[in-house]
């Protein structure tokens, strides 16, 4: 309860998400013993994501003092938020620039079309609103290359590679692996995971990158400007691990008979 108030004191791109682990025992007419949650708090900023994890720990921490309770609380994994590089960024648009889009064929688009039945408007609109262009009803997958995101375009979702941006210069490429409009975490990208497409973008996509190294390595001015806009921006806001020291991952039992 009071974590769902605290919804209305974070910043309003911050989300705090939660599944209850263990409600209790089974007996209604007693107060339970013992109860888990586990919590998912996201921000765009590491600096804000940090502050809304101890404030979430100080609600915690109140509910155990308001009931004489006890409360112990364990970090099992935290990502940082993606550092972007506009000298690596641009580096990457022209290796894609040069290769052109990803090579499908027509079975890939037959597929992809049947995918694209089974969505909602929303989601097949939702893209190109992404990327500032008007939808199209003719195209299944995606066989060009789409420009730079607008500055200030944040693209949500959690990845361990965003903690590597803090430390080193880095730059990730988007290639096209499913039918446009796919929501993530749902069966329809679960169905095309091994398709045809998908290694198509994903071998498109490892190109890109491998051209992208090229020409860094082979143009160093362009190379030391990706290097001095990362350390300015580290000397702006210095990277804070955010996981605690000495937190191990949780291990899980072995199943017998394996």
């Amino acid at each position: 309860v009071g974590v769902n108030y605290l919804r209305e004191h974070v910043p309003q791109d911050a989300r705090i998400h939660y599944a209850y682990l263990e409600a209790g025992g089974t007996a209604p007419n007693v107060v339970q013993a013992r109860a888990r949650v586990r919590y998912s708090i996201r921000a765009l900023r590491l600096a804000d994501m940090l502050a809304i994890v101890e404030r979430v720990k100080d609600v915690a921490r109140g509910a155990a003092l308001m009931t004489g309770t006890g409360v112990e609380m364990t970090v099992f994994s935290a990502v940082s938020n993606m550092l972007g590089n506009g000298a690596m960024e641009r580096t990457m648009q022209s290796a894609l620039d040069e290769l052109g889009g990803v090579p499908f064929d027509a079975a890939d688009r037959a597929y992809a079309a049947r995918i694209q039945a089974t969505l909602s408007e929303a989601d097949l609109t939702q893209p190109y609103r992404r990327v500032g262009m008007a939808p199209r009803r003719d195209e299944p997958l995606c066989d060009y290359v789409v420009g730079l995101y607008p500055k200030g375009e944040v693209m949500i979702g959690s990845t361990d590679v965003a903690d590597v941006s803090w430390a080193v210069p880095l730059v990730q490429v988007l290639a096209a692996t499913h039918a446009i409009g796919t929501p993530a975490h749902s069966w329809q990208i679960t169905a095309q995971g091994k398709a045809p497409a998908a290694h198509k973008g994903m071998v498109h996509a490892a190109k890109a990158m491998a051209r992208c190294a090229e020409k860094l390595f082979g143009d160093r001015a362009l190379l030391a400007e990706a290097q001095a806009e990362h350390a300015a921006r580290i000397a702006r806001e210095p990277y804070v691990c955010p996981i605690p020291e000495g937190v191990e991952p949780p291990l899980v039992p072995r199943p017998t008979g394996i």
